[in-house]
């Protein structure tokens, strides 16, 4: 099995956004000029992604937007959406999630699984001994690491080949190998 990556949000989701059937694709920071342009913060790996797509779903109640213009600008992309024509209309949008939906999501790599998968999953040992829960998915870089809560607390788990022996979403399951002195 190759390392199992998460895919998507750069942090931790709430339950909120953790909707199966859309991925968090961004969060709208605030607006940008007079006409309605948002300025937002990227949640995926592939920031170009917003060229490509005719429209986005806003917010908790997923208020389909269709996408009218996508740049990028320091680390930004920025978004015009139809609908949204002036910057108060741009204001009630600050803080809101951005999502695409399933049929929009970027492909994954053997081994890769969205965030959303990943949180969730009951972790156990492969002796059966149950761990706890998959709350949380870190990015470092190298691995990601999944944070697990369970009866003895916060464990974190790098998801490389060496500990993460199965993953089985339709089970929502996770097996691990644990090295010794990795947790007591």
């Amino acid at each position: 099995m190759s390392q199992a990556r998460a895919r998507s949000s750069r942090r931790s989701s709430t339950p909120e956004e953790r909707d199966a059937a859309y991925l968090v694709v961004g969060q709208i920071v605030a607006p940008r000029g007079l006409r309605g342009e948002l300025k937002v913060r990227v949640e995926t790996e592939n920031p170009d992604r917003f060229e490509d797509l005719d429209h986005l779903y806003v917010g908790p109640e997923r208020r389909r937007y269709t996408l009218r213009g996508a740049r990028q600008m320091k680390g930004f992309a920025l978004l015009l959406l139809d609908g949204v024509a002036d910057r108060d209309a741009a204001e009630q949008l600050r803080g809101l999630f951005l999502y695409v939906d399933q049929g929009n999501a970027l492909p994954l790599g053997e081994g890769e699984y969205y965030q959303h998968q990943i949180e969730g999953l009951e972790v156990f040992r492969e002796d059966g001994q149950r761990l706890g829960e998959v709350t949380g998915v870190l990015e470092t870089g190298a691995n990601d690491v999944y944070v697990v809560h369970g009866p003895a607390g916060e464990i974190l788990l790098p998801a490389i080949r060496d500990v993460i022996s199965a993953i089985d979403l339709e089970a929502g399951t996770m097996t691990v190998r644990i090295p010794e002195g990795l947790i007591d």
